[in-house]
């Protein structure tokens, strides 16, 4: 029997908890791949949902996205009274929130749209509805500063797919309320997500610059023809990855130090880990860098199908996120 049907019975009566805002109806603003992931999981969890995006045939993409991945989100937790019946999509943005609990921007990654997008998300939104964008890599206070109520604007960053990846960024901006952040918490939490509070303002917020460094130190090692492609592939995916999936780093360093824990592997260890970081590449994507990557990259995924590469991952997260669920003894 699959790892996900042992475990799904004590997931599926999935439970909304209490948070500072009731929030029944979400507003999803921009449908392209997050945004309909986001759709999809906000259903799944019993949510009424009004999407909206501009773009020609916006709608009936999205719909068949949530035709399509609708048993697969509800094996992580089905809500008694979710239904895609309560999908609603607006052309117009402005009309898409006038009646939202919370609002999820998702548009393009570029500051002059998101600030436009933003000031009129912010004057048709009821002035306490949260205004969250899934920006990847901006700043809060870069699309805040036309709205006349700051104080609700904020990141939500997910990790693709946003309706199996449960972490969401939390990141206030220089005029973002405290209040806001606390709420937003609380509804990610109670709609199944793991939320962390970035409490600065960095570019990239803090996942993705984790995943920078990692990508930079493995191009850098494959210019110089340390190691190939598939060999870091390899190292990730068959190693250290495993590990990553079920601890953060900070935890497998203190699990490294045996009894003696986080002290005993810094005083060990801690000098060769110095000297590691000296010896790190400061990899730049020069044009030459990224041909190397191209070529490396045909080879790699020669004769694979990339759709029936995202449906085995996507099938494989399920079964570890249900796995991980079940062992509290995890931190």
């Amino acid at each position: 029997m699959p790892l996900h049907n042992r475990v799904k019975g004590k997931y599926a009566q999935f439970k909304r908890v209490e948070t500072h805002i009731v929030v029944q109806t979400v507003s999803v603003v921009g449908c392209g791949l997050i945004g309909a992931s986001w759709a999809l999981h906000f259903l799944v969890r019993g949510l009424d949902v009004v999407a909206c995006d501009p773009s020609e045939g916006a709608e009936s993409r999205l719909r068949a996205f949530v035709a399509e991945h609708w048993e697969q989100a509800g094996r992580l937790g089905m809500h008694p009274s979710a239904n895609t019946g309560r999908l609603e999509f607006q052309a117009d943005a402005q009309r898409a929130v006038e009646r939202a609990d919370f609002v999820q921007e998702n548009g393009p990654e570029r500051v002059d749209m998101k600030r436009e997008l933003f000031a009129k998300l912010d004057e048709a939104a009821a002035p306490h509805i949260i205004l969250a964008s899934s920006s990847s890599g901006l700043r809060p206070s870069q699309m805040q500063d036309l709205c006349k109520h700051p104080e609700r604007v904020l990141v939500g960053h997910p990790f693709n797919p946003p309706h199996l990846i449960p972490l969401v960024e939390v990141v206030g901006g220089r005029l973002t309320s405290a209040d806001a952040i606390s709420s937003a918490m609380s509804f990610y939490r109670s709609v199944g997500k793991r939320p962390i509070h970035v409490r600065k303002e960095v570019t990239a917020h803090v996942a993705n610059r984790l995943q920078a460094a990692v990508w930079r130190e493995a191009y850098g090692l494959v210019q110089d023809g340390v190691v190939d492609m598939e060999d870091i592939d390899t190292a990730m995916s068959h190693g250290i990855g495993l590990r990553w999936a079920l601890l953060g780093p900070f935890a497998i360093q203190m699990l490294a130090g045996g009894a003696g824990g986080m002290r005993h592997s810094l005083d060990h260890l801690g000098a060769s880990l110095d000297g590691w970081w000296q010896d790190l590449h400061q990899t730049r994507l020069t044009p030459e860098l990224k041909q190397l990557i191209f070529n490396h990259a045909e080879q790699l995924l020669a004769g694979f199908d990339p759709a029936a590469v995202v449906q085995a991952r996507d099938e494989f997260l399920i079964e570890l996120i249900t796995a991980k669920a079940g062992r509290r003894n995890l931190p």
